[in-house]
């Protein structure tokens, strides 16, 4: 994504105000909101939802900048809900079922990637120099844009586990298993004058994402 959605390294947005004691939730339907989505697990799954993460950076920007994060979750999850035909327009409206809607039944996903596969071979090992693929992909992508075309420097290799990328459609595009590196990046690197010399960040990037410095 080259939209707003992507906030990593950017600035201007004031401080960061810290609440003490903040609690987990601050309404009690923000809770409710986090209980859907991990309930919805089994109801999802087979019906060719976009991914949640592709889904939320499909949000309008003006509308995404003025949500809430949970807001933004449940705007998410009624719209797929919708889409897939689990709820109608009647029952999100009101709460209560609509007789005239079908009972939704759970399917198995068969298209779920197993998180690791240890017979992948590393590409990168541990000290060597890399840098970011300047990538522009229209899906979904773990590659921060403020590290695109930056160098830096793989401090440990943390397995393999299935790329998470989405196509345009925000479908995942398959089980592809890699290796996923935590790379250093030196704050002048990144920030140019504005960093600090004593200042590095780490990023966890699969594999695809990096080439040969």
């Amino acid at each position: 994504m080259n939209s707003v959605h992507d906030m990593g390294g950017m600035d201007g947005f004031g401080p960061v105000e810290v609440e003490e004691d903040e609690p987990v939730f601050h309404d009690p339907w923000e809770g409710r909101v986090f209980g859907l989505f991990r309930g919805l697990g089994p109801w999802n799954r087979g019906r060719n939802f976009p991914w949640f993460r592709f889904a939320l950076e499909s949000i309008p920007p003006d509308e995404y900048l003025r949500m809430s994060y949970y807001e933004r979750w449940f705007e998410v999850l009624s719209n797929n809900l919708l889409r897939a035909g689990l709820v109608s327009e009647r029952e999100l409206e009101t709460g209560y079922r609509d007789p005239g809607q079908p009972l939704p039944t759970q399917l198995l996903d068969s298209n779920r990637a197993a998180p690791s596969a240890p017979e992948a071979e590393p590409g990168f090992r541990v000290s060597d120099e890399v840098r970011v693929r300047n990538l522009h992909p229209r899906g979904h992508t773990r590659v921060p844009r403020y590290v695109r075309g930056k160098r830096g420097t793989v401090v440990a290799d943390n397995g393999v586990w299935a790329l998470q990328d989405t196509d345009e459609g925000g479908q995942r595009l398959g089980n592809f298993p890699q290796h996923v590196y935590t790379v250093r990046f030196e704050s002048r690197e990144l920030w140019g004058e504005r960093g600090s010399l004593n200042d590095a960040i780490y990023v966890d990037l699969w594999e695809e994402y990096i080439e040969p410095a």
